[in-house]
């Protein structure tokens, strides 16, 4: 072999090593840029409720219906019944998660999405934070659709006109919580922060023992006895 072939030879194969090296550090690169999570978890398909049942209970009792694809919350007024608190949890606890689903409410409806909730011998509203889901121009609480229950308000409002499927998005992570509507961006914060515990002191959780400080819980959908309906709702764990 000539000294001329030799010396080609060995630069091509410094070439296929730092090419081999540039892809196995262009590889480790998209991993860290790209955090694992698990697939999505479907609660709730328009069909079955087979990842749900009643609060303090091992399944659903009457007053909720699946009905055209949607989870519904039947009015006690339809009923004929009074204030009912049949309010619905996930069978599975979630500690860091992204959840998805679509609502729409009824004029002056009232409801709540919360999460990591446990299952005590109060309200699950004791332990979980709730996200207000109501009529947002005729509802009567105070706390707009979207905010995060007297802990964190939106200065904006992107809910749609009542009978119209809003999408909600919520993540929820040791280090960044978010909740958006309707693509837009409605709060973030984090659990457990100096701000999140100035924040519940000055509100009526304040005083409730252990509120907002389980970093695992269910995911409860509230009976106000009023007719709000879910869809699509999924999830996946980060």
């Amino acid at each position: 072999m000539n000294s001329q072939l030799s010396h080609w030879l060995k630069l091509a194969g410094v070439c296929s090593l730092s090419i081999a090296a540039l892809a196995t550090v262009t590889t480790a690169s998209a991993e860290q840029a790209s955090p694992q999570t698990s697939e999505w978890i479907t609660l709730f398909d328009g069909e079955s409720l087979d990842a749900w049942r009643e609060y303090g209970h091992e399944s659903v009792t009457t007053g909720w219906k699946v009905e055209d694809g949607a989870l519904t919350c039947i009015s006690t007024a339809d009923q004929g019944d009074k204030a009912r608190s049949e309010n619905l949890i996930t069978k599975e606890k979630f500690a860091a998660f992204e959840l998805e689903l679509e609502f729409k409410v009824t004029p002056a409806a009232n409801s709540g999405i919360m999460f990591h909730v446990l299952e005590t011998d109060k309200q699950p509203y004791f332990t979980g934070p709730e996200i207000q889901i109501q009529d947002h121009k005729g509802g009567h609480d105070p706390q707009k659709c979207g905010w995060l229950y007297q802990l964190y308000p939106a200065e904006v409002d992107a809910t749609k006109p009542v009978g119209q499927w809003n999408k909600l998005r919520v993540l929820i992570t040791p280090e960044k919580c978010q909740i958006t509507m309707n693509g837009v961006l409605y709060s973030e914060f984090v659990k457990g922060s100096d701000d999140w515990n100035e924040r519940v002191a000055k509100s009526k959780f304040g005083k409730w023992e252990g509120f907002g400080e389980a970093t695992s819980g269910h995911i409860c959908l509230q009976d106000h006895s009023d007719e709000v309906s879910y869809r699509n709702i999924r999830i996946r764990e980060l």
